[in-house]
């Protein structure tokens, strides 16, 4: 980590828009749920996560790739046809160990997709916030955008919001606790699908696994390069 380090550049935006402006590396935030489905999913041993932004383009690599698993949503539910919603608990159900997953999403997928002009990019949430971090300061890019996805990339919501200010005050050296984040969240409007037991598509326990704040010691970077781009797991070691 180089001494003193500090961004001379520290951007926050906003949604798609936010995403294609982006510059030097930037962090795509999607706390309710794609970034904090895609740690967990690398957790229990997926092999990599391939992001994509239509639905068709999703479905047509599950037919090239029969072993594959597809998840995602639109409006928060899950899509006709795909093996699981966006919902990191469904994906419990599910042996990762190797496992390719195609992921497509209102918000956090069509981020990654537009971020086309920053020089890299990482997703982000609060499971691995602390991961995140510690990435940038051992990158020292001179330029940080931190992009709010938001409700289904159209709104402001807390958690991207938190996770923003969080992640701000960490790389300028603040240490801001994180013990009351949780609570803080529950009553989001963004997180009452978690307790309405008509959205079984978003049970509970994915509030409680999405506010797990550092949970994790490894980033995901979009890995441009690959043929599709795929999210691949980096351990970042406290």
């Amino acid at each position: 980590m180089p001494s003193g380090w500090r961004p001379a550049e520290l951007h926050i935006a906003d949604f798609v828009a936010g995403a294609r402006s982006a510059r030097g590396l930037a962090v795509i935030i999607d706390v309710f749920r794609a970034f904090s489905l895609a740690p967990y999913a690398f957790a229990r041993g997926a092999r990599a996560i391939v992001p994509v932004a239509d639905v068709d383009e999703a479905r047509e690599l599950k037919r090239l790739h029969p072993d594959w698993l597809l998840i995602g949503e639109r409006h928060a539910r899950p899509l006709p046809g795909f093996d699981s919603g966006n919902s990191p608990a469904d994906l419990e159900r599910f042996d990762l160990r190797d496992r390719t997953l195609v992921h497509t999403t209102h918000s956090g997928t069509q981020g990654l997709a537009a971020a086309s002009l920053a020089d890299e990019v990482i997703t982000g949430s609060l499971v691995n916030a602390g991961a995140i971090v510690r990435y940038i300061r051992q990158r020292a890019p001179a330029i940080i955008t931190l992009v709010r996805m938001g409700k289904q990339a159209q709104a402001r919501c807390a958690e991207d919001d938190l996770c923003a200010e969080l992640l701000a005050q960490r790389l300028t050296g603040a240490t801001p606790s994180v013990t009351d984040l949780p609570e803080r969240l529950r009553g989001a409007d963004s997180a009452a699908m978690f307790f309405d037991p008509a959205c079984d598509w978003a049970p509970q326990r994915d509030f409680e696994l999405c506010t797990q704040v550092d949970a994790f010691d490894f980033v995901l970077r979009l890995e441009r390069g690959a043929t599709p781009p795929r999210l691949q797991r980096i351990e970042v070691p406290q």
